[in-house]
């Protein structure tokens, strides 16, 4: 069966979208729709603007989650495939992104950080051409411009400075005007944020912006699913970080950067999602694109078949488990 995901066909595309209505499916039998923020003026305005399109049509926002998360699923794979993160193309990391995304009801309804994934994929895939352009300030201004806007989103993605930072240091040599195109970049939302709601006479709402909470496992009330599901996904990433010690010091330095960049990008997103206000149900979704990509150089791994089978039926296991437990 892993061999349907490890194929690099048109036809897999149809297969993971089957697979991803099949495990998304409760979200569509029992819908859940967005609720406003406190502090998240942008997300708010959103909602009140989807809500004269869909009114209280719940399906209508779970179907849209799954599609919007079925799309940045293979966004993901575009990212590995076109900057070579593994030995070849496969559709794995797209597999191992829907499949994580559906051990909790919260992280497939219609929510916030599906929004800012967007951000945060654009933002690494350009990041990852650093190296590979002639126009390195353009790009260097859209990365930071994507990181910010994050940051407009839900304040705490300000961490994400430092993935900024991260890139720039590992993918450029020192130059004191692109760092200062970096910095404009940044600080071109917030400027314009700032004045717009000075224009609109709505300048005091800048202040409930910055919230910071703490989000650790708040939408979950069984203990035993906790336990179960986080040593579950603990065991996936240890096997992930094992097979890529075992496939990344064979690549060249460009895409040994790459993987460094990952890295920080998982450690960046627990941070943020543990600092995020509980009122954020699905804080832990912003984990998921890096967490993923790292989790599915286990199932890639071709030296141990063995291996990497294993790792799949437990995956595939752990799902059955989340399902059956929040059926």
């Amino acid at each position: 069966m892993l061999r349907l995901f490890k194929n690099n066909s048109p036809f897999t595309v149809i297969i993971l979208f089957i697979f991803a209505l099949l495990v998304k499916f409760r979200v569509l039998l029992h819908p859940i729709e967005p609720v406003q923020v406190r502090g998240h003026i942008i997300y708010n305005a959103l909602v009140e603007g989807m809500f004269f399109v869909f009114r209280h049509g719940g399906f209508a926002y779970g179907m849209l989650a799954i599609v919007i998360l079925f799309i940045q699923a293979l966004y993901l794979n575009s990212i590995a495939a076109r900057h070579k993160l593994f030995p070849r193309p496969t559709y794995i990391p797209a597999f191992v992104f829907l499949l994580l995304t559906s051990v909790h009801p919260s992280l497939s309804a219609f929510n916030e950080t599906m929004l800012i994934n967007w951000l945060l994929l654009g933002a690494v895939d350009i990041m990852f051409g650093f190296t590979q352009t002639t126009q390195p300030r353009k790009l260097i201004y859209n990365v930071g411009f994507l990181l910010s806007m994050a940051a407009m989103f839900q304040f705490t993605m300000l961490a994400f400075f430092f993935l900024l930072l991260v890139g720039m240091v590992m993918f450029r040599s020192f130059n004191v005007g692109e760092w200062s195109v970096a910095t404009m970049g940044y600080f071109t939302p917030p400027y314009f944020f700032a004045c717009v709601l000075f224009l609109t006479d709505r300048f005091g709402l800048f202040a409930t912006w910055p919230h910071i909470g703490f989000s650790l496992a708040a939408t979950v009330t069984s203990p035993f699913y906790l336990i179960v599901s986080l040593s579950g996904i603990i065991i996936l990433l240890a096997s992930g970080v094992y097979a890529m010690q075992q496939n990344v010091p064979m690549s060249n330095i460009y895409i040994r950067r790459d993987w460094i960049a990952v890295s920080f990008y998982l450690i960046i997103s627990v941070f943020v999602a543990i600092m995020t206000d509980v009122e954020v149900k699905s804080a832990w979704l912003i984990t998921m694109p890096a967490l993923s990509i790292i989790i599915a150089h286990a199932l890639v791994l071709e030296k141990n078949k063995r291996f990497s089978n294993f790792i799949f039926y437990f995956s595939v296991f752990l799902l059955f488990f989340c399902l059956w437990v929040y059926k």
